[in-house]
């Protein structure tokens, strides 16, 4: 039996399959919103083995009828700057070891 949690975000990946992530965190950067995510999986599987946290981060784009997307961020500088604010925000809860 699973409890229910209401931090957690379900997205369908490319094969349409339902997958989970956690939310960590929402950054606003340069008018822009992210969203931090942290596959739920990982996570299970991290009790095991901690030295695999792999975030993913999303920027966050609202429409016209107020509904939000998640979309993929190419840019590796944009990536980048989410990634070290979240670092910044989040560095007594994780080790970010390099």
């Amino acid at each position: 039996m699973s409890e229910e949690r209401d931090d957690v975000v379900v997205l369908v990946d490319e094969n349409g399959e339902e997958v989970e992530f956690e939310h960590l965190d929402t950054i606003e950067m340069n008018g822009s919103e992210y969203v931090v995510l942290l596959p739920v999986e990982m996570e299970e599987e991290q009790e095991e083995d901690s030295d695999t946290d792999e975030v993913l981060i999303l920027k966050i784009e609202h429409n016209e009828e107020g509904e939000d997307s998640f979309i993929s961020v190419e840019d590796e500088r944009e990536l980048n700057m989410v990634f070290e604010e979240f670092k910044v925000r989040m560095e007594d809860e994780f080790d970010f070891s390099e």
